[in-house]
């Protein structure tokens, strides 16, 4: 395991609120994995080079990872918050670390594994939020809180992780 971003870096980046728009907060997370999904189809024949981009090392597997555990992890989020229960923690190593299987061979059977996943996250997603009042989406608990909206605009920005690898092919 080795260690990119400071833990202090990382903290910084996630006290800032997201800015949020008008678009509608079901979709926006389904559009991201699109993203995702199309930069990492380009990934295919990857030479197992890792790219170092924003004081990271990123491979393909690294960057679906980090998509999935961001999805997973501000789901929990907002399925806790909606259902009155605290969320857990979590305990992620995030982007901090580049793993031993972060630097396997990315496969089409990888792509389809990744495929499945993000596509049902997404489906999650947009399944959750579809119908949702603005008021419960705009509901602030506390000052420190980011509402649900926030929340979904932040999760959307998934696809830094995938445009952080860069499809194959294309200078840095």
């Amino acid at each position: 395991m080795v260690r990119h971003t400071t833990l202090e870096q990382f903290t910084d980046h996630y006290t800032k609120r997201p800015r949020t728009d008008e678009r509608d907060p079901a979709l926006l997370v389904p559009d991201a994995v699109g993203v995702v999904l199309e930069t990492a189809a380009t990934w295919l024949g990857w030479d197992r080079r890792p790219v170092l981009r924003d004081g990271n090392t990123w491979t393909p597997h690294k960057a679906l990872r980090r998509v999935a555990d961001h999805l997973l992890d501000h789901l929990t989020e907002l399925e806790c918050r909606l259902a009155g229960l605290p969320s857990p923690a979590d305990h992620w190593h995030g982007r901090m670390v580049t793993t031993d299987a972060d630097l396997a061979w990315f496969t089409e059977v990888d792509l389809d594994e990744a495929t499945s996943r993000l596509t049902r996250l997404a489906t999650c997603y947009r399944a959750r939020l579809g119908g949702l009042p603005a008021d419960v989406l705009d509901e602030r608990p506390d000052e420190a809180t980011w509402t649900l909206r926030e929340v979904v605009h932040h999760v959307a920005g998934v696809a830094y992780y995938a445009k952080a690898m860069g499809p194959l092919g294309t200078p840095d």
